[in-house]
């Protein structure tokens, strides 16, 4: 309890500032207050305080979609991490788990490589599609009368991302140096691109789910006794895992979409905020919400921070973030089974 009256105000200002930040900062510094009142002439549609035209547009047109897409990106995240790590009763899991995103990277893959002017849209629709399409064949690998293996799930995760992988190999060496460079780019992850429709998609999933999650909180904390426990409660224990699952497919998709493949905040911040106020998930959501949408929007000004006035892939910086967490959370693991 001490942690939790705490953690609530401290994640919260940290959001708020990192999202002043995140608008101030770039190739065009733009002081945090003038920031502030371009933004509140944005949402009123008013100029109610005076800003430069220019600077007005840049918060416009890049600042501000670049900031709620890594929020809502970041959110989404973090919150199917906590559903799969509670789900699969594993802090170890991650979204990319039941193979959603290596879907969406092949499907991705398919588009810039065999239909180059197809455009981003096409790129971002055959990414999603795909990833939804490789985790309802997963889900169907696992599942039999009995119901569904988690172990199999697993297990069917990591066939399919196998071929999957060996599918993205195969277009590579096919490609041309233009699709090759566009492919290794979209892989690495990046919120460069970000335009208002994405950050409207994406803001709308992140309601959706948060909605969804929440919903079904109490389910997941009974799930953690062990599906015989869950189903002696009254949980449908085949049916969540099925609603569940395909949400987290259609929330990592879009995301995976809008960004390309940005790892380790489905797995580091679930498992950061458990370790702070334990694991009921009706905290635990919407702090590891909270969390990742300020972790990714950090990530994002060190990506355009560290090699100004180039800018980095996004998805290097939260690897290069999260790996050495990964491995001190393996150590763990092995010391506890010893």
């Amino acid at each position: 309890m001490e942690n939790q009256r705490w953690l609530w105000p401290c994640i919260i200002t940290a959001l708020v500032i990192i999202s002043l930040l995140s608008v101030s900062i770039g190739p065009l510094h733009i002081s945090p207050s003038t920031s502030f009142n371009a933004m509140i002439n944005w949402a009123t549609q008013q100029p109610l305080s005076v800003v430069a035209p220019h600077e007005q547009l840049v918060i416009n047109n890049v600042r501000l979609p670049r900031t709620l897409l890594a929020l809502a990106v970041g959110a989404t995240l973090a919150q199917c991490g906590a559903v799969m790590q509670g789900l699969f009763r594993n802090p170890l899991a991650d979204p990319g788990i039941i193979g959603v995103s290596s879907g969406a990277a092949l499907g991705a893959a398919l588009c810039i490589v065999l239909f180059p002017q197809g455009g981003e849209y096409l790129v971002a629709f055959s990414a999603f599609g795909a990833g939804l399409l490789t985790t309802l064949l997963v889900y169907k690998l696992a599942s039999s009368v009995s119901g569904t293996s988690v172990v199999l799930l697993l297990l069917s995760g990591v066939a399919v991302a196998a071929l999957a992988g060996a599918g993205i190999g195969l277009l590579t060496y096919m490609a041309s140096d233009m699709a090759l460079r566009d492919l290794t780019l979209w892989q690495m992850g990046s919120i460069a691109g970000a335009q208002w429709h994405y950050v409207i998609l994406s803001l709308i999933a992140l309601a959706l789910l948060s909605w969804q999650f929440t919903q079904n909180a109490n389910a997941l904390n009974a799930l953690l006794l062990g599906e015989a426990e869950a189903r002696h409660l009254g949980v449908n224990v085949d049916k969540l895992k099925r609603k569940l699952i395909v949400l987290c497919a259609i929330g990592v998709g879009i995301a995976v979409a809008a960004t390309g493949i940005i790892g380790f905040i489905g797995l580091v911040v679930p498992h950061l905020i458990r370790m702070l106020i334990g694991p009921d998930h009706k905290l635990l959501l919407p702090l590891s919400a909270m969390l990742g949408a300020a972790i990714l929007m950090l990530a994002d000004i060190g990506a355009r921070s560290i090699v100004a006035p180039s800018e980095l892939p996004v998805g290097l910086v939260t690897a290069l973030l999260g790996a050495p967490f990964f491995i001190v959370l393996l150590l763990n693991q092995r010391n506890k089974l010893v």
